[in-house]
């Protein structure tokens, strides 16, 4: 994997809270990216379990000039990836059970891309479901739910599929134009 981002294209992975940059998820959905000319970066934040303080590391992190930037995260990532939006205005978004809207980490996510697709498992005990159904209805998301737990490694195979079908529409839009359809 790939620190070193030197694509046009690139995806930024964000880890959930006790995960870390190069977990299971973010590996398969690396050889996604990388089969489709995406560079791939993945911060490590697992110095610090607040998730505003991954977001300005995040926001701090140099980033190569990407025109087309895919933001995706994965559980207090889904967080990072969504809170980040307004700043780094990526194509497209991939969420993976967002913990979203917390007491004391509930903001509302703006300037969230067109292109965003949320994935959640109907066995999760971390996130609520409904946190995902409501970040999706606020915001015309795409909604995916699995017959998995939070770590979502039922629905691999199902969510890098999706991921997979996302990076294609973004590679198909012109430059500076966000990919829609799901």
């Amino acid at each position: 994997m790939s620190d070193t981002p030197t694509s046009r294209r690139l995806v930024c992975f964000n880890h959930g809270k006790e995960s870390g940059p190069w977990g299971t998820k973010i590996r398969r959905l690396a050889e996604i990216a990388t089969a489709r000319g995406f560079a791939v970066m993945s911060p490590d934040y697992s110095h610090t379990p607040d998730p505003d303080a991954r977001v300005r590391q995040l926001l701090a992190t140099p980033m190569p000039d990407a025109e087309s930037l895919v933001m995706v995260g994965s559980s207090m990532g889904g967080y990072v990836a969504a809170q980040a939006c307004s700043a780094l205005r990526p194509r497209a978004l991939l969420l993976m059970v967002p913990a979203l809207y917390f007491p004391g980490w509930d903001h509302e996510p703006a300037d969230i891309p067109a292109d965003t697709v949320v994935v959640h498992g109907w066995g999760d005990t971390v996130v609520p479901l409904e946190r995902s159904l409501r970040f999706a209805t606020r915001h015309r998301a795409a909604l995916h739910v699995f017959d998995a737990d939070h770590g979502l490694s039922a629905a691999l195979e199902d969510i890098a599929a999706l991921f997979d079908r996302q990076l294609a529409r973004v590679c198909a839009a012109p430059a500076g134009v966000t990919a829609t359809g799901l």
